[in-house]
């Protein structure tokens, strides 16, 4: 039982990744379009929502990528307390885990109203 809960705590630190990989890639693609958009504009209410959104991107790319950090920093520990201590699992390091749940699920909505705020910038500009 202890083991299927390392795998399984294992699995989902990398279910976590791959997804924050994707929204990285998704916020890169993002960051193009609107730089294409910026330089077709010369309002500057619009040129304030550009700003704004390219600002947004460059925060949540660092957000990914701290959180990721985090996640495999937190995955080789999960990987090192069981060698260390005969596949058992201290609770702090569970704790641990559901805090770093909590932080992805959060800025997992964070990415999601800004991917639809960029939907509806695009969508008037376009």
């Amino acid at each position: 039982m202890v083991t299927t809960e390392v795998s399984q705590l294992s699995g989902e630190c990398n279910t976590w990744r791959n997804s924050l990989r994707s929204h990285r890639e998704e916020l890169q693609s993002s960051k193009i379009k609107l730089e294409e958009v910026a330089g077709r504009q010369t309002q500057k209410e619009i040129l304030q929502e550009i700003e704004h959104l390219h600002n947004q991107f460059h925060i949540q790319l660092i957000n990914i990528h701290d959180v990721k950090q985090a996640i495999k920093t937190h995955d080789r520990r999960i990987v090192h307390e069981k060698a260390d201590s005969n596949g058992h699992i201290p609770e702090n390091l569970l704790a641990h885990h559901e805090n770093l749940f909590d932080q992805y699920e959060s800025l997992q909505t964070t990415l999601g109203d800004l991917r639809e705020e960029f939907r509806q910038f695009m969508q008037r500009v376009s």
